[in-house]
């Protein structure tokens, strides 16, 4: 199996920040996303941006990759076939639930991550061989401080122990709400995730926890969620941010743009003077609220103003003439 680097995916050095990570992926992701870029091969790039974020991104996976990636240049500097590599030392046990416990898997409603790429099938094996499928598809439950699950104290019934899964959905599932399937002793059931969850919400699934003892109550399913980063949206609350690019043009002259929102593209109309910076609202195109789903918040769109880097000499001389009438020494 072949070994990814993803610092070498991300353009970042070894050592790099969090928030240089961040910055790196964000900025690929914009340029790649497939609904931006419709060039051949961007769709797969986009793919192995998003993977390398998922790692990266993510302090416990970045670790575990660093220590695999130690492991993997001493083996090779050993001169031993890289092909003979032993990876069963890495796999990840966490995606596979445990005795007892529950196995969170995709729910197939909105199953791609971002919106068409990258979702849990886009992963790759070395991905899925180190980390056990897709980012955040499954996770181990643990027990609250409730009595466990056979205790008989006096022979009074005992309710059986809460548990708890961790879950991550994207945006656009966020946006749209979303579902995922729980397998628990051979049993699944279908969990809803409503529009408007956020990174810290928690869904609560009455009597899926641990059996009671006794004849005691079973206990609870809390599904705790947290919400991916998205290419091109921050999410402010109710509210979304994103940057549009403008070119000089447009905004000396005015006209109109498309502004990319989770509902799709729409027209935003830009009047002439537009200086880098601005921000325009468009109401009613952010997240539902979680208790009123009906309800949006806003996106905001601040502008970015993209200057020509190719001008040729002629171009040059008409830029000067008009810094001359606008009464600057050039």
């Amino acid at each position: 199996m072949e070994y990814k680097d993803y610092y070498k995916v991300l353009g970042v050095d070894r050592d790099a920040s969090e928030q240089e990570i961040k910055r790196a992926y964000r900025k690929l992701a914009r340029k790649f996303h497939p609904d931006v870029n419709e060039e051949e091969g961007a769709e797969e790039r986009f793919k192995e941006i998003n993977e390398a974020y998922q790692v990266l991104g993510d302090p416990e996976k970045r670790s575990k990759y660093d220590q695999l990636g130690a492991n993997w240049q001493q083996w090779q500097r050993a001169g031993r076939d890289p092909g003979s590599f032993d990876w069963s030392q890495w796999a990840s046990g966490a995606q596979r639930g445990g005795p007892g416990g529950v196995r969170v898997e995709w729910g197939g409603d909105i199953g791609d991550i971002f919106g068409g790429a990258g979702g849990a099938g886009s992963f790759s094996d070395f991905f899925r061989s180190i980390f056990g499928g897709a980012a955040g598809g499954g996770a181990r439950t643990t027990g609250s401080p409730f009595a466990g699950a056979g205790d008989i104290r006096g022979g009074r019934p005992m309710q059986g122990q809460d548990m708890q899964a961790n879950v991550e959905i994207t945006l656009e599932e966020a946006y749209r709400g979303t579902t995922r399937v729980l397998e628990r002793e051979g049993q699944r059931l279908r969990v809803k995730i409503p529009p408007g969850a956020r990174t810290g919400s928690r869904i609560r699934v009455s009597g899926k926890g641990a059996s009671g003892a006794g004849g005691g109550q079973p206990g609870n399913l809390y599904l705790n969620v947290s919400v991916l980063p998205h290419p091109i949206f921050d999410r402010d609350g109710s509210d979304l941010r994103c940057t549009i690019d403008l070119d000089v043009f447009t905004a000396l002259l005015g006209g109109s743009v498309n502004v990319p929102t989770l509902d799709g593209d729409v027209s935003l109309k830009i009047p002439s003077g537009t200086s880098g910076g601005r921000t325009f609202r468009l109401r009613g195109k952010g997240m539902p609220d979680p208790k009123r789903p009906e309800r949006h918040g806003n996106l905001l769109a601040t502008v970015e103003i993209e200057v020509p880097e190719d001008m040729d000499e002629s171009e040059r001389e008409l830029v000067e003439e008009w810094a001359r009438m606008r009464g600057r020494d050039v």
